[in-house]
């Protein structure tokens, strides 16, 4: 009796399902593999925003806290980001909610993550231009073998005349 209640606790652990979820302690984007901390209250005139420098291109998981590449856990995909005249990008930039821009002030360089590789143009660049190198290189053994085998046909051939020719027959 003992062992089939052990055993009920056990899979009744085992199959009920964990729901974690993050509170974030204040809304963020990331630009350029930094991390930059949205402050709702600082909005910025129009004639202060520069020229668009970015977009949030992915969302933080609200249940592992990662998050790679242009992302935000606030904002969605496609919020813009810009520079802001007269104050460097590597202090602070200017992201546009509805009409209107609000500061986003440097906080901390963004964590590592495998997709920041993966999705970076000059990375997949250089995996292509080096597949293609490794393709043409087989083409190219291949094209070489091919072409040693005919020869060697051919001379193969050219003997086996040759030889023919200097051996005739009797009464011929």
């Amino acid at each position: 009796m003992k062992k089939i209640i052990l055993l009920s606790l056990l899979f009744s652990f085992l199959i009920t399902s964990h729901v974690q979820a993050l509170k974030w302690v204040y809304p963020f984007v990331v630009w350029d593999g930094k991390v930059y901390e949205v402050k709702q209250e600082e909005i910025i005139n129009k004639s202060e925003i520069g020229k668009v420098i970015g977009e949030v291109k992915s969302m933080a998981d609200d249940m592992t806290g990662e998050y790679y590449g242009d992302a935000s856990n606030y904002y969605p995909k496609g919020t813009k980001y810009y520079e802001i005249k007269g104050t460097p990008t590597s202090t602070a930039i200017a992201v546009k909610e509805d009409s209107i821009w609000i500061k986003a002030i440097f906080a901390h360089k963004a964590p590592f993550h495998i997709m920041n590789i993966f999705s970076n143009n000059i990375f997949i660049t250089t995996v292509i231009v080096v597949l293609f190198l490794i393709l043409g290189s087989i083409i190219r053994t291949k094209r070489a073998r091919n072409i040693y085998k005919i020869r060697s046909m051919h001379f193969n051939s050219a003997s086996i005349k040759i030889s023919f020719a200097q051996h005739k027959l009797p009464g011929g």
